[in-house]
């Protein structure tokens, strides 16, 4: 889904993904870390590290919650 939003190929964002330091076109990252901020994810850094923060829970994110708590929910 992300590949789909960022308008990048599967087999980019995977070689973006990878733990073993493939190389992507700059274009690539640029285009899936906008998709991510227009999802509501902010890239934040300071001194002690860098990370994310979440600007607003998008109504994916409450689908696949609800979805959680109904499987954890006793039956």
């Amino acid at each position: 889904m992300l590949a789909e939003k960022a308008l990048v190929a599967l087999t980019a964002l995977k070689r973006l993904e990878s733990e073993r330091g493939l190389g992507v076109h700059e274009g690539t990252t640029d285009q899936v870390r906008r998709a991510l901020e227009t999802a509501g994810i902010l890239f934040i850094e300071s001194g002690q590290g860098r990370g994310v923060m979440f600007l607003h829970e998008t109504s994916d994110t409450q689908t696949r919650q609800a979805r959680v708590r109904r499987v954890r929910s006793p039956t």
